[in-house]
Order: C-alpha cells, then structure tokens, then sequence
C-alpha cells in the first residue's frame, strides 16, 4: 500500500467516525477499539501489512485525540529534533544529522488545529495578533511556534524532544563530552557555590550540560529554577521551585518575564537560583543576584566563544539599564561570574567541551579570563572526525576562595 492510497484510507476512516460514533462519550480505550475494527472492515481484501495497519489506526486515533502525525514522529525515539515549514515540509534531526520526511500533514487546518492544542495544553495561547509563542509538550519538549503572516511558508513549528531520562554527568561522559576527572572537579566547584555560565552556539548542548550539573547540587539546599520553557530535570531536590515565563494573553497584558520571576525569587529565600538561559535585560538582574550573596548560581547563554559571552553579557546589561558607564559593568560582570563553560558542536556533529575559564577579575578596562582547560585537536583528527581531549593548562585556578571555604582542599 502506498502513502497516497494510507491516506485516502485514513481520511475514509476519520469520515465515517466522526460522522457515525459519538466520540465525547467514548473513552480513549474505547474509541481504539473502534478505530482498529473500523479500519479492519475497510481493508478487508486489501494487503496491508501488520505494520501498515497499526501505523494506521495510530494516525487516526491521534488525529481525533492526539497530534496526528506528530505523535509518530514524538514516539520515535532516534529523533531529537522536528521541524515544521508548513503542512508539507517536515524535517527531523536524527544522529545529528537532518532529514526530509516523506510524510505531511493534511492540510494547513489540521496543522493550525494540532498548534492550538499544544500551545492550550500549557495554558498558552498564539494568534494572528500574537503569532509567536514559545511553550511546550506534556513530556517536557520545548516548542517554538510561528504563524503566519509572520510566517510566509505556513505554520511554521520547531519542537526540541525532552529526554526521558534526566541528563547526567556520567551520560556526558559515555558520549565523551566531558572526562571523569574533569567530572570531578565541576563537581567540586558546584557544590562549593562558584557562579557558573555555560555558554556555546545553537544545539551545543547548553541545556543539556546545565541539567547534568544541576545535578551535582547538594540535595538538601532550597532551589529556584526560572526558564522560559521549563525543562531542566533536577532529580532528588525536596525543596525546589520550578517558575515559567508566560506571554501576554490577547490583549496584550498579563506576561512574566525572567526579569519578573528572578526580582519574585529573591524574595522567596532561594540558596540557588538556576537560569535557563539569559538573553536579555535580565542578565543585570542575574549579576545582582549572584553579587548579593546569592552565591552558587547557574546559567546559560548563546556565544560563540567565553570572550563573545562577556560581550554579550555587556550588550544584554545595557538592554536592561541604558546609560550604565561600560566599566560599572564590566565590574559587575568580574565579581559575579566565576567560570565560564563553554560548548561546542563540531564539524563531525559531536558535542564537546571547548573551554573551562575562570574570570578573575577587572583590570585596565578589561576583564581578566584565565583558562583552566582547553579542548585540542590529536593527530587523529580529521575533516569528518574530530578526535581530541580538553587538556588542563599550566594556569593556576587563582580563585580558591569558596573552594577553602567549603573546606574542599583539592587542586582544580
């Protein structure tokens, strides 16, 4: 059976149903039943083969109560990444690298249909008069909607998957982000309360390396997580707060911003405030954070390099307070961030570490960096596979001062 004649049959199928069956009486149980004998009495005589026919009765099924054919692409755990141009353009990202599928949604409506449910489903809403929101799934998977006439090629839709299982240290390790050694010591850092940025470009892993280190905080301390999306999946902490930024309803009112929720958090005792990502005026009220006693907190951040990080930490500051003197805050940026990680995604697709910098303070005008651990290329290395290792450099880690005062008496 071919992909035009699965879709005529589908459409048969979802006619008949929706015209026949009163589907707010049947429970979901129920109505796969219905749809699996119904798609049995359609193709009696026909060859359909196993894996069609339950490829089938899953589109249909999801159609009525799911996201349709988005729920098959969801389900399929080798996808990390889905792209939607449109009701005929989907791309998915597997093994890092991208793909055209084959398949599309029925039509314009029924896409705009499936968008309505996900953004509802959080409580979010997106119209022509908003046409961008950013929301997400009930797992967990981050979901950036577009519509037009903001978008010129139809409902545009990019959803990041969650992974089921919480991202760890040792799973950076298995996919050799990070070494064990190097482990060890973001591990002692965090738990000694040092103020860590991790920045890097689109798809470096930023997230994914802060869920691995929010890990490491000591499981009896009061956490604040803030994010636009929330995602992190911080696992054996009691006391934790979990805050999500919301948009502004129809009318233009009622958003929380990452600025609100970090001025809200200060005053609910936090021992850690964790950022999802700062890309904005409320980096200053970050800094402010981290330089009031609010010690221990982490971030991430889009850059290219740690040098292109605190430059945009400069520009996102002056969003949020024009006028401040370029060297109050560069001032405020040495005193409040004390490492700076930096990620990477590699000709070769792979994510690895590039660069673990401590920033040591403000001098003649500058910031003052000083790297810990650079990543270097072998002589493996080729145009299609990188091969190499983050090397600790002769620096001396200059400051020891949370480390002596958690009584942590190791050389980083």
């Amino acid at each position: 059976m071919n992909f035009e004649r699965e879709q005529q049959v589908i459409g048969e199928i979802k006619k008949y149903i929706t015209e026949n069956l009163p589907l707010n009486q049947l429970s979901d149980e129920d109505l796969e039943v219905k749809v699996e004998e119904i798609t049995a009495k359609i193709l009696e005589g026909e060859y359909c083969t196993i894996r069609q026919r339950v490829s089938i009765v899953e589109q249909v099924f999801s159609s009525i109560r799911g996201f349709g054919l988005l729920d098959a692409i969801m389900n399929d755990d080798t996808i990390t990444e889905v792209m939607i141009n449109g009701p005929d353009n989907i791309f998915i990202e597997q093994s890092g690298r991208l793909f055209k599928m084959d398949k599309h949604f029925e039509s314009t409506r029924r896409l705009e249909d499936i968008i309505q449910r996900i953004v509802g489903l959080a409580g979010r809403e997106v119209t022509q008069a908003n046409p961008i929101c950013d929301t997400r799934l009930p797992d967990g998977s981050r979901v950036n909607v577009v519509l037009p006439p903001v978008a010129l090629c139809g409902p545009t839709v990019t959803i990041r998957k969650f992974s089921k299982e919480p991202m760890t240290i040792e799973r950076l390790i298995k996919y050799g982000s990070i070494t064990r050694e190097i482990a060890d010591k973001l591990e002692l850092l965090v738990r000694a309360k040092y103020n860590i940025f991790i920045c890097g470009g689109t798809g470096s892993g930023k997230t994914t390396f802060l869920n691995a280190l929010s890990n490491y905080i000591p499981k009896d301390e009061r956490v604040i997580t803030i994010e636009d999306s929330a995602e992190l999946q911080i696992v054996g902490v009691a006391n934790l707060v979990r805050l999500e930024t919301r948009n502004a309803n129809a009318a233009g009112v009622g958003a929380i911003t990452i600025r609100d929720l970090i001025k809200s958090s200060l005053r609910m005792r936090p021992e850690r405030i964790v950022v999802g990502e700062v890309r904005g005026g409320e980096a200053l009220d970050m800094l402010q954070a981290m330089n009031t006693g609010h010690d221990g907190s982490l971030s991430t951040g889009h850059a290219n390099s740690t040098h292109d990080m605190l430059s945009r930490l400069e520009t996102m500051v002056l969003q949020g307070a024009e006028g401040l003197p370029l060297e109050a805050i560069r001032q405020q940026i040495a005193s409040a961030v004390d490492i700076i990680v930096h990620l990477s995604r590699l000709r070769d697709k792979s994510r690895k570490t590039m660069e673990i910098t401590e920033v040591i303070g403000y001098k003649d005008g500058q910031i003052q960096l000083n790297p810990l651990y650079v990543f270097e290329e072998d002589e493996k290395s080729t145009v299609e596979k990188v091969s190499g290792s983050l090397n600790r450099t002769k620096n001396p880690m200059v400051k020891v001062f949370k480390l002596q005062l958690s009584g942590i008496k190791v050389d980083i």
